[in-house]
């Protein structure tokens, strides 16, 4: 029989009479040698897992409802259903089952229905009818009881039957008296029928059945069943471990007997759900919901009792923020509120506010901010889950607290540059703690939550606050460890090149990809903070040292902090990584990886493809110009013949404007223009196309490059790329843009504000190269930006650009 796989959701129907979605897959029928017979599979289909193996039984009643429906009852389950996507696969499933049984598949029910007046009769009954008649309860009935337990849960019905027999005649009391009869008689016979009784009841699901095993007198009986699993050739010691090891600690003394017994009560109860009892299959974990909520309103009571108690709060407080108090007393009261941030995710929303600020008002922020700067690392980890409770709950309150800190306090003291300081200095090789901390830094930052209508200024005041106080805190190990190369220019040419304030630490490379992580969300989310501070620092220079480390990691953090600035094709920016020439470092190290064909050198070039793709004018000319040299031998992509093509493109549409401009009819020339452009010809012509060209045009003409050629031609014939040990060409890393900048031209701006005056021919054959010199200083007047296409000289020039000429990376 072939499989037919078809998309159904898969549904049990719980104690509330209620369908539960169980999953999304796709069912098939199948031969499953284990169950000896046909069945139905559902394979999950986000992860293949198995929502559902049932044999299709001979005596099984299956119902077929509003044609994408299959239902039917199992036993050791609630009810089950099938909803179909598609009525044709609910027809060929339909048509299995039928084949499996020997049934009309015209049929919509395979079976004669169970009575179903039985239910209705059931609850037409007075609860004090008992439809349930209960052996005996003696030790020669246990087999019989245990018998009769086992056999109900496949029914609701029944299990609701005796469940109200076990609550009307105090059976629960009187099996546990049999207990302590069995085991003082060592009876391992009725010790593993009371295992089996007392699991049955769990697995009735009735709260009024949990009331009375829970309470105080019982459940360690109850506990004491569950130990003697037939399962087990020994049983487990859980009393033993819950009265003698497990030690209830009160931080402050808990006056309140009630709330001691609450807390009692639901530690043992929680144990019993989560090591005692085994986990439940798919099938079975609808028996326990009940469970379940027992244990959750019981958390839901207990905050709320803490809650109410003011005098017990401020007590643990005040010892918690006391210098005097103990480091282990310190301890056990940030663990207590732990414990208690994590017992509120029970409560409901409007209560959860209640709670925390509730906590905010007795100073829980500062308190945190004393614990999170201490040695014990326990204690910092614990207020560090307690700071993620805050934070998580409410950001903008976080945030109005350090805001008012600077009033009182000094910088280092500040609660967030704590939280930086503590995820820079986490020890954790793996640095777990440090991801937390910057998760939670993220989330501060994330202008995304600083839209609340009750304050529309949050936004501005805390991002101003957070890099006047913070970011040179969290970017101190980045610049630290990025500072200027000046031992690495010392190192003899062609020895193999090592930042020796690159780290090759692994853990201080995690930390440095951390930092460079969060402030590329800066970079995507704050504008004219994170530009301030940027252009302000250098800090793509010093970023773009760490293209140099050994850990590949962090170079493709470094790369991903530039591609974003230039995603975000902002003049300013770009200006910035021009004159700073800060595409070499990328270059280099797109050089050095070689031929290999992996994630760093797909990343380099997917950063190059976006500029082409994008058309970034004033880039593509900057690399053109500079880099082209180098680059025009890579051809497994076409990334960059494409860049050069775009750069001639525009040049072409430049000279064919500025053409248009001055080849105009002589006879719409009045005299005195005439006379000017015949006077001055040469040196006015640039200056006129400057202030005709828009700012946000092409940045460097074709003509005026040739110009600077002209002047800069006899001046620097030594500037080939230097050759690494691997023979590929290398650059050598410009100071800050400021040092590099510094001299003014005669137009009274700077000379090095363009390109093209970075880009300083070698000798006479080749009109751009691929070494970076220092920019020339041009003395002379205005340049003009072109030739007239007249002139000789231009033709002389293209034919000095002809790739033919040009300098070969293996010469």
């Amino acid at each position: 029989m072939s499989d037919t796989r078809r998309r159904v959701k898969v549904y049990t129907l719980n104690e509330d009479r209620q369908w539960d979605d169980r999953g999304t897959g796709h069912v098939s029928s199948t031969f499953v040698e284990r169950l000896k017979g046909i069945s139905l599979l559902v394979r999950a289909e986000s992860d293949g897992s198995l929502l559902l193996e049932s044999k299709i039984s001979p005596n099984t009643a299956y119902q077929k409802q509003q044609d994408t429906l299959i239902v039917w009852s199992e036993a050791e389950n609630y009810d089950l259903a099938l909803s179909f996507q598609e009525k044709a696969g609910c027809d060929e499933i339909w048509e299995k089952i039928c084949q499996v049984q020997g049934k009309d598949p015209a049929l919509e029910i395979t079976q004669d229905p169970i009575d179903e007046s039985e239910e209705e009769r059931f609850e037409e009954m007075p609860e004090t009818s008992h439809l349930v008649e209960l052996p005996v309860c003696e030790l020669t009935r246990l087999e019989e009881i245990a018998d009769l337990v086992t056999s109900v849960l496949s029914s609701p019905i029944r299990r609701e039957k005796l469940a109200l027999a076990l609550m009307s005649e105090g059976y629960i009391k009187k099996l546990l008296q049999l207990f302590q009869v069995c085991e003082d008689l060592d009876n391992r016979e009725g010790l593993h029928h009371l295992y089996e009784i007392v699991r049955g009841v769990l697995f009735l699901n009735k709260a009024a059945l949990f009331e009375v095993m829970f309470s105080d007198d019982c459940i360690m009986d109850v506990v004491g069943c569950l130990e003697y699993d037939p399962a087990l050739v020994q049983p487990k010691r859980h009393r033993e471990f819950l009265t003698k090891t497990a030690k209830f600690k009160e931080v402050i003394p808990i006056t309140d007997s009630e709330l001691r017994q609450k807390i009692h009560q639901t530690y043992r109860v929680q144990y019993i759900q989560d090591i005692i009892l085994p986990t439940p299959s798919v099938f079975e974990e609808n028996f326990l919901s009940t469970l379940t909520s027992f244990i959750f309103f019981n958390k839901v009571e207990i905050v709320s009792m803490l809650q109410e108690d003011e005098k017990f709060l401020t007590e643990v407080f005040a010892q918690l923020t006391d210098e005097a108090t103990e480091d282990s007393k310190r301890r056990e009261l940030v663990n207590f509120f732990k414990e208690f941030c994590a017992f509120s995710q029970t409560l409901q929303p409007q209560n959860r506010d209640v709670f925390f600020k509730t906590l905010a008002n007795l100073g829980i922020l500062p308190a945190l901010e004393i614990v999170m700067g201490m040695d014990d690392l326990q204690v910092r980890a614990a207020a560090t889950d307690i700071f993620s409770y805050l934070v998580e709950f409410s950001p903008s309150m976080v945030r109005e607290f350090v805001m008012q800190e600077p009033q009182q306090t000094d910088d280092d003291v500040l609660l967030i540059n704590v939280v930086i300081k503590q995820m820079i200095c986490d020890s954790d090789p793996e640095l777990g703690g440090a991801v937390q901390l910057m998760g939670l830094l993220r989330t501060l930052i994330d202008p995304e939550n600083m839209l609340a209508p009750t304050n529309k200024t949050e936004k501005t005041e805390f991002l101003s606050f957070f890099y006047k106080y913070c970011m040179q805190v969290l970017t101190a190990p980045l610049l630290a460890n990025t500072a200027d190369e000046k031992n690495s220019k010392d190192l003899p040419e062609g020895s193999t090149k090592i930042n020796p304030v690159c780290p090759d630490n692994f853990q201080t490379a995690q930390l440095l990809a951390l930092i460079l992580e969060l402030l590329t969300f800066c970079v995507e989310h704050h504008t004219y903070h994170i530009k301030t501070y940027i252009m302000n620092k250098d800090l793509l220079r010093r970023v773009l040292v760490l293209m140099n480390s050994k850990h590949t990691f962090l170079a493709l953090c470094a790369l991903r902090f530039m591609r974003r600035i230039i995603g975000l094709k902002d003049e300013y920016y770009n200006r910035y990584i021009i004159k700073g020439n800060l595409f070499e470092p990328v270059i280099n190290a797109l050089l050095d990886n070689g031929t290999r064909y992996n994630l760093l050198n797909s990343a380099i070039i997917e950063l190059f493809e976006f500029i082409k793709v994008e058309d970034i004018k004033s880039l593509i000319a900057h690399i053109v110009d500079n880099f082209y040299k180098t680059l025009e031998t890579i051809e497994y992509v076409q990334t960059f013949k494409g860049l050069k093509g775009r750069y001639e493109q525009e040049k072409d549409r430049q000279t064919q404007r500025l053409n248009s401009r001055y080849r105009r009819d002589a006879r719409s020339l009045d005299e005195d223009e005439e006379m000017w452009f015949n006077d001055d010809e040469d040196d006015e012509e640039g200056e006129a196309v400057e202030k005709s060209r828009p700012e946000e045009d092409f940045p460097e003409s074709y003509g005026k490059y040739m110009e600077a050629k002209k002047v800069k031609e006899s001046e620097d014939k030594e500037n080939f790329p230097k050759r690494t040990q691997t023979g590929s060409f290398k650059f050598t890393l410009s100071h800050s843009a400021g040092a590099a900048n510094g001299t003014n031209g005669a137009n009274g701006k700077p000379a090095a504000t363009s390109p093209s005056s970075a880009a300083t021919p070698n000798n006479g054959s080749s009109a751009k190269t691929a070494a970076l010199p220092s920019p020339p200083v041009v003395k002379t007047g205005l340049v003009g930006l072109v030739d007239y296409p007249d002139d000789e000289d231009e033709e002389d020039e293209d034919e000095e650009q002809s790739p033919r000429k040009r300098p070969r990376l293996g010469s």
